[in-house]
């Protein structure tokens, strides 16, 4: 479960505004890549963790309803949010991986406070004027960086769903672009959309 000692040693080093950084959307068949860099307050970094806190988690082991319940109480109480987005166009341009960490430098420039350190899930960022530390499977180890997930994982699925208003007959309100047995078939029914990632194997 994550918590914020990873937080807590860099605020006792002190530096002031820790950022959690996480993106979601990477192993998607069609879509953007989301990410979303997040940074708390102090005080409640360094106080006693509310109730709907101790509930966050990486955003894949939570239902959708209990990532909307997080969502206004992660709103309420982030100091500053910003967002990042890589469409699958750049998906296919540069690869995933680049795009990721691009849609997380993006993400970390939207945020209206200059955050001192940057907390990221994965890899550390390249070429990025902050001190940052990446953290394996982090979204598992720091509340922050749980936090950025969530707000990612919920915009994006709310992307995915309006797009199924567009492109129907790929439910993508339902599998949110990833590549279910569903979105397969639907692949070989009707072939690609504009919004589906070419450099992906769309093949079941």
């Amino acid at each position: 479960m994550p918590d914020f000692e990873i937080e807590k040693r860099f605020l006792k080093q002190g530096y002031r505004s820790i950022a959690g950084v996480d993106e979601v959307g990477r192993g998607a068949l069609c879509g953007p890549v989301v990410a979303v860099s997040l940074v708390f307050p102090s005080a409640l970094v360094q106080g006693r963790s509310p109730a709907w806190l101790r509930q966050a988690n990486d955003s894949k082991l939570l239902t959708p309803k209990k990532r909307q319940e997080l969502l206004p109480f992660i709103l309420a109480e982030a100091e500053s949010i910003g967002v990042g987005l890589c469409s699958n166009v750049e998906v296919d341009q540069i690869n995933v991986y680049w795009a990721s960490l691009q849609a997380m430098q993006r993400a970390v420039e939207q945020m209206p406070l200059r955050p001192d350190v940057l907390l990221v899930d994965g890899f550390e960022l390249k070429d990025v004027p902050f001190v940052q530390q990446g953290i394996p499977q982090g979204d598992r180890k720091s509340y922050s960086i749980a936090a950025a997930s969530i707000v990612a994982k919920v915009l994006r699925d709310e992307m995915m769903a309006r797009c199924d208003l567009i492109f129907s007959g790929y439910s993508f309100d339902k599998n949110k672009g990833y590549g279910t047995q569903e979105h397969y078939r639907a692949l070989e029914k009707y072939g690609q959309t504009s919004f589906h990632r070419q450099s992906f194997h769309l093949k079941s």
